[in-house]
């Protein structure tokens, strides 16, 4: 089978309780399944456990998740090695910063298929694609388009792995260098930020206005929708 999908985005990890004498207590929102192999109130790791347990054998997955489900500690890292122990986690794509959910959010795709049960690790190596470093997009003002995909579905070589070869954004990571690095942080970058050394580089002013103007809009969304429920409470 295949599992193709985006989680919904969110930092929320715990809930207010109104006890009877009026007093308000928070709790952490954990979530002990008996097909999770980590308990975390981190509601995009649970979605990444559900998905891992949900796949039948020799399904394939692609799941947008946040950058946190990357370098994230205690159960990010739990969940990364049962990845990469029990998956063949073999493509991560990192996307632009401000295309996916809401401007200033940074996402990426982890392609993974479920491997039979093996005494070694299913995933040999893992393939970056890095579509963030010095790409510009907005959502309105500058939308990424499929033809901004073209380069990373010819790298990807569907039903052709064995062909593929690096290039200056798609680069292999053997899973010895992965397991080496902290944390098993596979938050992983190697293009250099040109805008950090030309400011001529930086978006045009019109376009960062159209981009405050975005984020104002948004934020009064929100605004407006949180008094809405407080009203009628």
């Amino acid at each position: 089978d295949v599992i193709l999908t985006n989680p919904p985005f969110g930092r929320k990890q715990s809930y207010r309780v109104v006890r009877d004498d009026g007093e308000v207590d928070t709790e952490r929102e954990d979530y002990d399944r008996s097909d999770f192999f980590v308990t975390t109130s981190n509601k995009q790791l649970n979605f990444l456990q559900h998905i891992m347990s949900a796949l039948a054998p020799n399904g394939e997955a692609a799941v947008v998740m946040p950058d946190n489900v990357l370098f994230e500690g205690g159960a990010g890292e739990t969940i990364r090695r049962r990845l990469l122990r029990n998956f063949n986690f073999h493509t991560l794509l990192r996307l632009p910063t401000g295309i996916f959910y809401k401007q200033g959010v940074k996402a990426n795709v982890l392609f993974f298929d479920k491997a039979p049960p093996s005494d070694e690790a299913a995933t040999k190596a893992l393939w970056i694609y890095d579509l963030r470093t010095n790409q510009r997009f907005t959502l309105k003002e500058r939308p990424m388009t499929r033809a901004d995909l073209d380069d990373f579905v010819a790298c990807y070589r569907s039903g052709q792995a064995y062909e593929r070869k690096e290039s200056e954004r798609f680069r292999k990571f053997p899973l010895d260098a992965l397991m080496a690095r902290d944390k098993l942080n596979l938050d992983i970058f190697w293009l250099k930020d040109d805008t950090l050394d030309d400011p001529d580089l930086l978006p045009p002013p019109d376009e960062v206005a159209a981009e405050v103007v975005e984020s104002l809009e948004a934020a009064l969304a929100s605004f407006r929708s949180v008094a809405a429920k407080l009203q009628g409470a």
